[in-house]
């Protein structure tokens, strides 16, 4: 039995989303609110690591290594998750270091996090150069995966789908960003346990859908074995939209600026650059293609990354 630390505030609000639905035209819509789980500025990885903190103490840990992006809302939430359980840090991040620290790397450096910058390509190579460093000093660290995104760390949203179903919405379709594959496989996997009877869409954003279906897929069924169930999934089940990621990673298109703008100026809800902004730039588009009928409720689920919007270029673009 894999043990769980209360690190979020639980459980997160739905909001329905009346002015947006009717702007839209479309389905009934609602928000799950999961940028207020309240760590670090909250987000979808604080379910995971609930789980993922959990095996690092029963484990005698004393450092969480994990790693991203140099803007990354899993990074920022395990340095917050080990400094509110007295661990040290180590993030090796993805791109060049800023000349100044913003966003998300801000709040990494403020909860005293080491932090190592290095390049995509290089990026796995020094993530275990790193923890074998600090093995070797007696850190005893604990290898968190890109996005807290195995077997431990799918398990905070099989509990979401719980927490979910005894919230009172019955939703058709579940929509939300789907990047390192954890929160789509919990997502999954509690749906099975829960008799959910709705679709789950992940929009996709970087990975081809043949591709990413078969690792979100291999991820359910390596999560339900540790569980011990008597089921698994198909690629061809998981569902994955890959329409919306061909201009790459964080890089800003005219349809997430105005997804981002248009919640903010119809619900007063904030949307992250990279990964909500285009889940919900993809949602919108979906809606104005007629995908979904108009008696269906859709819930999208905010998955975080509000600190991103205050870091450069996103500051800016957002807003021309």
């Amino acid at each position: 039995m894999i043990e769980r630390i209360p690190l979020a505030h639980l459980p997160t609000p739905i909001e329905a989303l009346p002015r947006l639905t009717r702007i839209l035209g479309g389905p009934q819509l609602y928000i799950k609110r999961d940028d207020l789980t309240g760590l670090g500025l909250g987000g979808n990885k604080t379910r995971k690591l609930e789980y993922l903190a959990a095996d690092a103490l029963s484990k005698g840990a004393k450092t969480l290594i994990s790693t991203g992006a140099v803007q990354s809302n899993h990074c920022r939430q395990v340095a917050a998750a080990a400094a509110k359980l007295g661990l040290g840090c180590v993030l090796v991040l993805a791109g060049a270091e800023p000349s100044e620290a913003q966003g998300n790397l801000l709040l990494d450096k403020l909860s005293g996090a080491q932090i190592f910058f290095t390049t995509k390509a290089n990026r796995d190579d020094e993530l275990n150069e790193h923890f074998e460093q600090a093995e070797q000093a007696g850190l005893q660290p604990y290898l968190i995966p890109y996005g807290g995104s195995n077997p431990i760390g799918a398990l905070g949203y099989l509990n979401a789908m719980r927490e979910l179903s005894e919230q009172g919405l019955e939703p058709d379709w579940i929509v939300f960003a789907s990047s390192s594959g954890g929160t789509q496989a919990g997502l999954i996997l509690g749906a099975k346990l829960t008799g959910f009877k709705g679709k789950i869409l992940g929009i996709s954003i970087e990975y081809k859908s043949d591709q990413f279906s078969a690792q979100i897929a291999d991820l359910v069924n390596q999560t339900a074995i540790e569980l011990e169930c008597d089921w698994s999934v198909t690629p061809e089940e998981v569902l994955v939209n890959d329409s919306y990621c061909q201009s790459g990673y964080g890089v800003l298109t005219p349809a997430e600026i105005e997804a981002v703008n248009l919640f903010a100026r119809t619900e007063g809800i904030l949307l992250d650059p990279v990964y909500t902004g285009r889940a919900a730039a993809g949602l919108i588009d979906l809606i104005r293609k007629g995908f979904f009928k108009p008696e269906e409720k859709v819930l999208f689920w905010h998955t975080g990354g509000t600190p991103a919007l205050f870091a450069e270029p996103y500051s800016q673009g957002l807003t021309r």
